[in-house]
């Protein structure tokens, strides 16, 4: 394709500033994910974070089945693929051989709420020094847009026509909340992706979890992010962002829920 800049004066483009740019971390190739799809801007920020705290050699990410498994593709750090919700086990395994690195799952609500609670729960139990990013799109996005355990009662999926029925499905599980009562999560937040603002609290969050594991501080560091899905929910992105914070956001509140105690 012919550069239609070349021979065109640009000396004002020195005087600009760099706002953003590529972080080496994160593989120059084009995503498959949904447009407006949340796992593109998480990837930008888990990777700008693993490049500042200078831990691309030794960190290992493990990522299941699902939209998660495409994670492969653009994170230029070591990645191990497990099996459907066994994420949390596998990279238990991968600390304890290798305690010298840091290790983290990148799982959605359909693996690591369903499938995959009871590695979920036994691995903070434990309180293995790993960090758990949670993408909580509440919906199966990879295989069809079922109905997942994060659901919201009303919700209009492929397997719930008429909406999601308490009495008939249970209620959506909040996963963050529960994983913070167990005396092995040492951090939790839950945070979101929708705005400016949400990203910098987003990216935060995560260098506060990698921290934890770096200081090794002792315990799950869990970072749940209320997300979308523009095709499974048959929303446009811009819709699906205003979803979460009208209404997704008062079921699943964002910010700490937590925090080390302080002395």
């Amino acid at each position: 394709m012919k550069d239609f800049t070349e021979g065109i004066q640009c000396d004002y483009l020195d005087t600009m500033d760099m706002v953003w740019e590529r972080p080496p971390t994160l593989l120059d190739t084009p995503m498959h994910y949904c447009p407006g799809c949340s796992h593109s801007v998480v990837h930008r920020l888990l990777l700008e974070v693993i490049q500042e705290l200078d831990i691309q050699d030794k960190t290992i990410g493990v990522a299941p089945v699902g939209c998660s498994v495409f994670a492969y593709n653009y994170m230029d750090i070591d990645m191990q693929q497990a099996a459907h919700g066994r994420a949390t086990a596998v990279a238990t395994g991968i600390k304890r051989v290798l305690p010298d690195r840091i290790v983290f799952t990148y799982q959605g609500d359909g693996d690591l709420a369903a499938i995959g609670t009871a590695e979920t729960i036994h691995t903070v139990n434990r309180g293995e020094n790993i960090v758990i990013i949670f993408i909580n799109n509440g919906i199966y996005g990879m295989t069809g847009g079922q109905m997942a355990p994060t659901t919201l009662e009303g919700s209009v999926t492929s397997t719930t026509s008429e909406g999601r029925n308490i009495s008939l499905h249970g209620f959506p599980i909040k996963i963050a909340d529960m994983i913070a009562l167990l005396p092995g999560a040492y951090y939790v937040t839950r945070q979101s992706v929708t705005s400016a603002k949400a990203v910098r609290k987003t990216k935060k969050a995560l260098q506060k979890a990698f921290t934890n594991q770096i200081e090794n501080k002792g315990g799950v560091s869990f970072v749940e992010v209320v997300s979308n899905c523009p095709s499974g929910w048959k929303m446009t992105p811009l819709a699906s962002n205003e979803w979460i914070d009208e209404t997704i956001i008062k079921y699943y509140p964002l910010g700490d829920i937590k925090v080390p105690e302080k002395g």
